[in-house]
């Protein structure tokens, strides 16, 4: 009995978490303007053009000095990627670097990363389309700790992120992202946790070795 107490607990906290999740979602675009502008600008590539479009009027309204686009596909060349973009041609070419290597949004926060340090920026405007917000957002900071992030989600045309319940294709990219943000939280806190563990280790061996060292002068004298 208490077992299946347990798991309808479970299960009605899973399905109250996924309906703020959506809320979020939904209440997420429009996005507002940046009132400022930041050091940069960096695009998620997914299935909708809309995220490379929107952080390309970003650019061209100077709300940063630079974009980076991650996870452009190796097939497709510079100039196609242009066409794209919508975007100015002379800014583009001058202000917008293409990143290749990832795959996931786990190799978008590490390509993100490893542009932003190299170029020294620490204050960037995230663009990627809602619903996969909230799970980028986790990535990235977990990548580079210290950074600013300002979110910029972008709608997704194939979901109707205020009637995601009624498709089934709507309610199977909430459920699985979602589920998927779940996943990146635990693993944060799991690795919090052996943080402070291992913060602790070292001032307890110390303390070992100081009480041994007292222990030893005491027998000397």
């Amino acid at each position: 009995m208490r077992r299946l107490v347990a798991v309808l607990l479970i299960v009605v906290l899973w399905g109250a978490g996924l309906l703020a999740f959506a809320d979020r979602v939904i209440d997420s675009t429009p996005a507002d303007e940046p009132e400022a502008a930041a050091d940069a600008i960096v695009v998620l590539t997914g299935a909708s053009d809309m995220r490379i479009k929107e952080g390309m009027r970003l650019l061209e309204r100077r709300k940063g000095a630079r974009m980076l686009i991650s996870g452009v596909n190796r097939e497709v060349t510079r100039d196609e990627l242009l066409t794209v973009t919508e975007g100015n041609k002379r800014l583009y070419e001058c202000c917008v670097d293409l990143g290749y290597e990832a795959q996931t949004t786990l190799g978008n926060a590490h390509e993100v990363a490893e542009w932003a340090k190299a170029k020294g920026f620490k204050d960037l405007i995230v663009v990627t389309s809602d619903y996969h917000m909230p799970r980028s957002l986790l990535e990235i900071k977990a990548t580079l700790p210290g950074a600013t992030l300002h979110p910029y989600p972008v709608a997704t045309p194939s979901l109707d992120a205020r009637a995601w319940w009624k498709s089934g294709s709507g309610s199977r990219t909430l459920v699985i992202e979602y589920s998927k943000y779940l996943a990146i939280l635990g693993r944060d806190m799991l690795l919090s946790v052996k943080g402070l563990f291992s913060k602790d280790k070292p001032q307890t061996d110390a303390a070992t070795t100081q009480r041994a060292g007292a222990a030893s002068e005491g027998s000397a004298s």
